[in-house]
């Protein structure tokens, strides 16, 4: 491949085939084409690839109309495509991208074909998304010339682009389908070929912690993605996020992460979410997975606190925590005393009881230790000004009046109160920091830079902030000492903190700088 510099993107005249006309195949050949490249579609199946070009005109055609794009372009685009009627009609091709089948010997088999008939400067790429770049380029004469490139569905949509480097790929090929997909208008990031590459490692503890404290009765799915949405500030919590996803997909790659790490419990599949694979529930596209989506179903019920109607309660407010600037703010049903000094989670005191923000420990636990039995605990939100519900939970040793007040005071600071069962780490803390851990050891292994870890989450899955970002505002001590908790409450390798963190909140640094 050195034979042939490439040390930028391909040129626009530079003809691009796709291998696969399903829903993956089509958008990438209307990305392609868009970008001003002659694109040809090749599907196995007689008429795909023909079906396929005709509906990616129509959406041209449809995002013309809407002002999208242009007439000009939209019609110069469809006129980019061709269908291929056979592997051999790709000859010309400088680029080809499958996305066909995620089965390994399929790819093997159609890699060695192409081999073949593609000139030796020809860029092979995979759209896989969790198969072995090393292992698919094992069999090829020339295994250089392969890489991945990720791509996310919707293809048209979503920015982000995998460039999966393999152990045998070239530096300067991998280059080259990084700065293609740049001048497609995507955002490349480079990940080494490790399971689930960046985005489908990254995210396991995102649907995985969620399960965690459905298990252990903590809250209902509902409620569950009501705080991961109106506290956590994501797009979607975690079980309407499998739901859209499929249970039978979300299960399998959970697995196929799980096998390739060598069954590492961090990685352990759920058996709530074997069951409804099992049971046929798999989500939107079945019509039932953790939700119901029959035409006149109900809307779940979130788990929201009544009105407590408490009389004005005396607060005493410590530290410079971002929720206590906003109780001091809101509060204006009695007399507030503020302490800026606190060096511990306190946050405040209404009556008898205090309030905690969660440091891993339950709240029963908070209280045995020190001795306080009127204790509760709130939970991590993304941005305490503009969150509108927040997850808190009580020690069991709490008297319920005394809980009572702490609901009182933040329901009269506007926001909505989801009691959730005494679980360590609540739902957005524990979540957040799982994700934090899961970042933290990909840039540590080498699997990506801690900038491309960020990007990834934020453009492949719509997170609110990078992990590694969130890290920053949270604290690295914050964050390691919650992971501690965890562990130490479960017993459990699954909550170990990455040793990057460690080292990290030892040099008292943070990620990026």
């Amino acid at each position: 491949m050195n034979s042939v510099p490439l040390s930028r993107a391909l040129p626009a005249t530079a003809v691009v085939a796709v291998i696969g006309s399903g829903t993956m195949g089509a958008g990438i050949a209307q990305v392609a084409a868009i970008a001003g490249h002659p694109v040809l579609l090749y599907d196995s199946y007689d008429g795909a690839a023909i079906k396929a070009i005709s509906t990616i005109r129509a959406e041209l055609d449809r995002l013309a109309t809407r002002g999208k794009i242009s007439e000009e372009l939209a019609q110069a685009a469809s006129d980019r495509l061709s269908a291929a009627g056979s592997l051999k009609a790709l000859s010309c091709a400088a680029l080809v991208v499958e996305a066909i089948v995620e089965q390994l010997s399929a790819k093997q088999q159609l890699f060695e074909q192409l081999e073949s008939i593609v000139a030796a400067h020809c860029i092979l790429a995979s759209n896989t998304s969790s198969l072995s770049i090393t292992r698919i380029a094992a069999s090829l004469r020339q295994p250089q010339r392969l890489v991945g490139m990720h791509f996310f569905n919707p293809v048209p949509q979503m920015a982000l682009v995998e460039i999966v480097r393999g152990l045998s790929s070239d530096a300067v090929v991998a280059q080259c389908a990084y700065d293609t997909a740049a001048a497609w208008g995507k955002v490349p990031v480079f990940a080494s070929s490790t399971p689930g590459f960046i985005v489908n490692r990254l995210a396991r503890p995102y649907y995985a912690e969620g399960l965690r404290i459905l298990n252990e009765r903590g809250a209902q799915p509902a409620t569950v993605d009501a705080v991961m949405r109106e506290a956590g500030g994501f797009r979607m919590g975690p079980f309407e996020l499998m739901d859209l996803i499929g249970h039978d997909v979300n299960f399998a790659v959970t697995q196929s992460v799980f096998q390739a790490f060598f069954n590492d419990p961090r990685f352990t599949p759920s058996l709530i979410q074997q069951e409804l694979v099992q049971a046929g529930h798999l989500g939107r596209k079945s019509g039932r997975g953790f939700y119901r989506y029959d035409q006149n179903q109900a809307p779940p019920l979130v788990e929201t606190e009544p009105p407590c109607g408490t009389p004005p309660v005396p607060l005493q407010l410590f530290g410079t925590h971002p929720l206590v600037e906003v109780i001091r703010a809101r509060y204006k049903k009695g007399r507030v005393e503020y302490h800026p000094w606190r060096t511990d989670n306190l946050l405040m005191k209404a009556g008898p009881c205090r309030l905690y923000v969660t440091e891993g420990r339950t709240a029963t636990q908070h209280s045995y230790d020190y001795d306080m039995p009127d204790l509760a605990l709130v939970d991590l939100a993304l941005d305490y000004a503009s969150a509108t519900r927040l997850a808190l939970t009580k020690a069991d040793q709490c008297r319920p009046r005394a809980y009572e007040m702490v609901v009182g005071v933040l329901q009269a600071c506007g926001f909505e109160i989801s009691p959730v069962a005494d679980v360590p780490g609540l739902i957005v803390m524990r979540t957040v920091c799982m994700l934090i851990n899961e970042a933290a050891d990909a840039v540590n292994q080498g699997v990506c830079s801690a900038a491309d870890a960020d990007m990834a989450m934020q453009k492949g899955v719509n997170y609110p902030r990078g992990p590694l970002a969130w890290a920053n505002t949270i604290g690295i001590n914050t964050v390691a000492n919650v992971l501690r908790q965890l562990s130490a409450t479960y017993g459990e390798d699954r909550y170990r903190v990455s040793p990057l963190l460690q080292r990290l909140q030892a040099a008292k640094r943070k990620f990026h700088e």
